[in-house]
């Protein structure tokens, strides 16, 4: 009996202890998956995510592509802010810039509607300012101020000899975020019967290694031809160097006689209101230009309109050739034309 009983007793614990270690080892696993489950879901998340932020920046400045798959795991973003929100802008009711667009310059496109008509990108109330024939002393710097108290952005097509002459005031156009493209060497009517088509191409390519030297760096593809007299063999020289051309669709006319600041700034708020938008032809050598330009800003602002800065996609490349005459003709030591960076530089401080 005694036998029996012990036999009953110890298999009664056994089952007890068996029971007892199945309902843990279940319990644990159960209680290890729920992580594994929570992380699955959260991930789940991750690509709605990442592709709203690619979206947000592709809109706020229409040249931004989607970020790398890395920075996916990074929280979602706040709303885009416009561009100069998010900028050091220290007016909090300046004009800003509402949208900067990518220029991709291969084949040569042209833009205003003057003389081209196929690339319409600019929406009801946008405008381009665009500026020639600086860097000159006082009234390119007045024009600069002005843009740099409404936080906003131009378009300068710099002459190449004025650009040798004055290189520090084109170093301050691109040093403020402005995009710097080219307007010929000396400023000659390319269209003169007068001129050869080797002189033509001489004009317009010194102009660029001027520009390139006064910078430090490449300049950006973008010329713009003097008076507007475009010369179709360069028009097709232009495809073959990728090289935007720019016409005008609002010329401001600041370069004739009696132009006063009134004049220009109801010249082209007249124009503008009429045509909705545009791209504005100007002069940062004229004197009244830059008198003018806070009045202006003052009334695009009024009338709602918002500026769109244009950038090309790649920097223009400059003839070897033309460089090496530029500097010969300027007798300028070849050693000069290094970048300041590859010949001082700062070890300590």
């Amino acid at each position: 009996m005694r036998n029996a009983l012990g036999l009953m007793l110890a298999s009664v614990v056994a089952a007890v202890v068996i029971a007892a270690g199945g309902w843990f080892y279940y319990s644990s696993r159960a209680d290890q998956a729920a992580p594994k489950t929570m992380a699955a879901r959260a991930a789940d998340q991750l690509p709605a995510q990442a592709k709203l932020a690619a979206k947000d920046d592709v809109e706020t400045t229409a040249a931004l592509a989607g970020k790398p798959a890395a920075a996916a795991a990074a929280p979602a973003p706040a709303p885009a802010m416009p561009v100069q929100q998010r900028s050091t802008c220290a007016n909090p009711n300046a004009l800003g810039v509402s949208r900067v667009v990518e220029i991709d310059t291969t084949g040569g496109p042209g833009f205003g509607f003057e003389h081209f008509k196929q690339f319409d990108f600019l929406t009801d109330k946008e405008v381009v300012l665009t500026f020639d024939d600086g860097p000159w002393p006082v009234n390119t710097p007045a024009v600069l101020k002005a843009l740099a108290d409404e936080c906003t952005k131009g378009l300068f097509f710099s002459v190449g000899k004025h650009a040798t002459y004055h290189p520090e005031i084109l170093r301050q156009v691109l040093a403020q975020g402005h995009t710097v493209g080219t307007h010929t060497w000396s400023h000659v009517n390319l269209n003169s019967k007068k001129m050869t088509e080797q002189q033509v191409k001489d004009e317009v390519e010194k102009g660029f290694s001027a520009v390139r030297f006064a910078l430090g760096t490449n300049p950006a593809p973008f010329f713009r031809f003097p008076q507007l007299q475009h010369n179709p063999a360069m028009v097709t020289y232009f495809g073959t160097r990728n090289v935007a051309m720019f016409s005008t669709d609002i010329d401001s006319f600041d370069f004739r006689k009696g132009a006063t600041p009134e004049k220009i700034v109801e010249t082209v708020m007249t124009r503008l209101d009429k045509l909705g938008k545009g791209i504005i032809l100007m002069h940062d050598f004229q004197k009244h230009t830059g008198e003018a330009m806070p009045a202006l800003l003052a009334r695009l602002k009024a009338g709602g309109y918002k500026i769109v800065q244009m950038k090309a996609k790649t920097t223009f490349q400059t003839l070897p050739e033309y460089d090496e005459a530029l500097l010969k003709d300027l007798k300028v030591p070849t050693s000069s034309a290094r970048p300041i960076g590859s010949v001082v530089q700062t070890v300590s401080q």
